[in-house]
């Protein structure tokens, strides 16, 4: 769905079991929503059924449900998400809006624990995070294919040059080729005109001339069939080194391929399907600490009437258990019925977001080493395929090179038996020579010779004309080679380009929106956050290679309005979390994640003033079709009130 279709579509969405949400169905305009209220109202929940439907696995299934949904509408179109508790696991289906959600969960879906989000917090790698969804390797392997592909259309084009200085000398032998093939049909016919001047003068002995001339014709035959003879051991030899310029290729290409280590592939397999299965216990893991969160955060808050309803039915104190679950400093702990502080409970909720985070990321590498493997498992079976195919060729090749063995010994021998013909005959013509058709037979030795130079001629001729006509051809492909090898400098110079453009484009992005974002928000002696892309050299394994880092500046001034380069360390944890905001923006411009991705989604705002959120809230609403924001009630009474407020709760 195009950016602008979205942008004029209302859209529904209907949720059943996930995370604390029992059922909902709501619906969004085009824009931004607020999503008003205290902790433990479902808000994250509702921003992780909007991720869910786009495909994002950052959801859990409610604690005490097996099956659970999302359906969200965007004009025409309907994607769902289903979920189902299979054991320990939790397996998803349905079709989401995206197939891989990846960029969505990194630049879009900007929940507290959003990498990039909290990139500037954590002091990750810049460069590293904004670079994640371009895949490096497969542009190297693409730029290494395109040079491959270059250097053979070098090759080629080296060879027509040569074939192109060539062909000056082959017309040259082509025309003196035709030049004695004349002469020679011009000696013959004055032969043949001699012999018969010379037979018409002759009138005795016409038995022995009948026979001379028989032996005579049946000597020209087979000099012709020796010619026939020659011509096809020549051919057949042609062959035969055409087969071993071929065998040597695949060879030497053979040599140049990996090793497909035996076993490797289903050493793979077996990864892959470990990986797999502990992905699942991952995710059924970070099913079950959400389930346990949520249902701590409900106790917390009091949201869990039933649970309450139940601790009340069995109080015999004759207070209220909702009133001191609700206490301000001491609750009633809900599994062993003693009085703790509250802040104990949410040190305990705290430690168990913490781990499902660690969780979250678990299954991240996880899925990344899976991509990888299944990467690696495509290669090994690619170059498995190739080695096949080269051994099948050349296979193929030494029983054809058997066969035309065989074919030029026959053709050797049929020579000889030729040759002993002639011998014969030879020997024949001799004996029926005499003194008075001496010089009739001289006239047809001497007409038999010029009837095999002229074959000769002839064949040659044919030679050369055909190897004219295969140079000329192939010197018509010349202007399409040069056009490809332009096409392929021009796609090689886009690769190349393409990560330091997007390296280039991010820094640009995030200084750019820094820059407005602080001037909106007007923050005391912030004078500017801004990026710097230089080049390092690094270590990588066993060598040093130079890569490009982003170097975070931050900038104040001060009290005489003097401005210094401060530490990174020292920003505010409100402007940590604005620059991660922007950070995030930058990589969702440059990604061009809106064209596929029609939410954006905010949680976690709090360590930001209400007034500023407000601002912020206002500069993210231009760059994404729906904005989805969950805001404390104080903070979402300082945004714009001509904005849509829901509360799930």
């Amino acid at each position: 769905m195009s950016s602008e279709q979205v942008s004029r579509s209302k859209v529904h969405l209907s949720v059943e079991n996930i995370g604390g949400i029992d059922n909902l169905s709501t619906s969004f305009e085009p824009g931004v929503t607020v999503l008003a209220g205290r902790n433990a109202t479902n808000r994250t929940s509702l921003l992780r059924s909007i991720m869910a439907a786009h495909g994002s696995d950052d959801v859990a299934l409610k604690g005490d449900a097996d099956e659970g949904s999302v359906e969200l509408t965007i004009g025409d179109e309907t994607y769902t998400r289903t979920f189902e508790r299979q054991g320990d696991a939790v397996i998803s289906g349905g079709n989401p809006v995206l197939d891989d959600p990846d960029l969505a969960d990194l630049f879009a879906f900007l929940l507290e624990t959003n990498d990039a989000r909290q990139a500037v917090a954590r002091g990750d790698d810049l460069r590293d995070l904004i670079m994640r969804p371009v895949d490096v390797e497969s542009i190297n392997e693409q730029i290494e294919s395109l040079q491959q592909e270059k250097r053979d259309i070098a090759d080629e084009l080296s060879t027509l040059s040569n074939l192109s200085d060539r062909l000056p000398q082959l017309e040259r032998r082509r025309t003196k080729l035709e030049d004695q093939i004349e002469e020679k049909e011009e000696e013959l016919a004055e032969k043949e005109k001699e012999v018969e001047e010379y037979d018409a003068s002759v009138s005795e002995r016409q038995e022995v001339e009948s026979e001379l001339e028989s032996k005579l014709g049946d000597l020209r035959s087979k000099r012709r069939d020796i010619n026939d003879v020659d011509r096809r051991i020549e051919t057949e030899k042609q062959s035969l080194d055409a087969l071993e310029s071929e065998e040597d290729e695949l060879s030497d290409d053979a040599e140049d391929l990996p090793e497909v280590v035996g076993g490797k592939i289903d050493e793979i397999d077996s990864e892959i399907s470990r990986l797999r299965t502990r992905r699942q216990e991952i995710q059924s893991t970070v099913n079950e600490l959400q389930s346990v969160i949520q249902f701590n955060e409900e106790m917390l808050s009091g949201t869990s009437s039933d649970v309450v309803d139940a601790l009340r039915d069995a109080d015999d104190s004759g207070g209220s258990v909702t009133d001191q679950l609700l206490g301000d400093d001491q609750v009633v702990c809900w599994t062993c019925g003693s009085e703790v502080d509250k802040s104990e409970i949410e040190g305990t909720i705290e430690r168990l977001r913490t781990l499902r985070e660690e969780k979250l990321e678990d299954n991240r590498e996880h899925r990344e080493q899976l991509s990888e493997l299944e990467d690696e498992k495509s290669t090994y079976e690619r170059r498995q395929r190739e080695r096949d195919r080269i051994e099948r060729r050349l296979s193929e090749i030494e029983s054809e090179r058997e066969t035309r063995q065989e074919r030029i010994e026959e053709l050797k021998s049929d020579r000889s038996d030729l040759e002993a013909e002639i011998e014969s005959l030879e020997q024949t013509v001799d004996e029926l020579e005499s003194e008075e058709h001496g010089d009739l037979l001289d006239l047809h030795r001497e007409a038999n010779q010029l009837e095999y130079d002229l074959g000769r001629l002839r064949s040659d001729l044919e030679d050369v004309e055909d190897e004219i006509d295969d140079i000329e051809r192939k010197l018509d492909e010349r202007d399409e080679l040069e056009a490809a090898r332009e096409d392929i400098e021009d796609e090689l110079e886009e690769l190349r380009t393409r990560i330091k453009r997007l390296e280039s484009e991010a820094v640009e992005e995030f200084n750019t929106h820094m820059d407005d974002v602080l001037d909106v928000l007007e923050y005391d002696n912030l004078e500017r956050i801004w990026i710097e892309r230089t080049a390092k050299r690094v270590r990588e394994g066993r060598r040093k290679v130079t890569k490009s880092v982003f170097d975070l500046h931050v900038i104040r001034t001060n009290e005489d309005g003097v401005s210094y380069e401060d530490s990174v360390a020292h920003l505010s944890e409100s402007e940590r979390e604005v620059t991660g905001l922007v950070f995030a923006l930058a990589g969702y411009l440059i990604h061009d994640v809106y064209e596929t991705v029609p939410f954006m989604v905010l949680d976690s705002l709090e360590a930001i003033d209400s007034n500023r959120i407000s601002r912020l809230v206002d500069y993210f609403a231009d760059y994404a079709d729906y904005l989805v924001v969950a805001l404390l009630e104080e903070d979402a009474q300082a945004v714009d009130s001509a904005y849509p407020r829901y509360s799930p709760a």
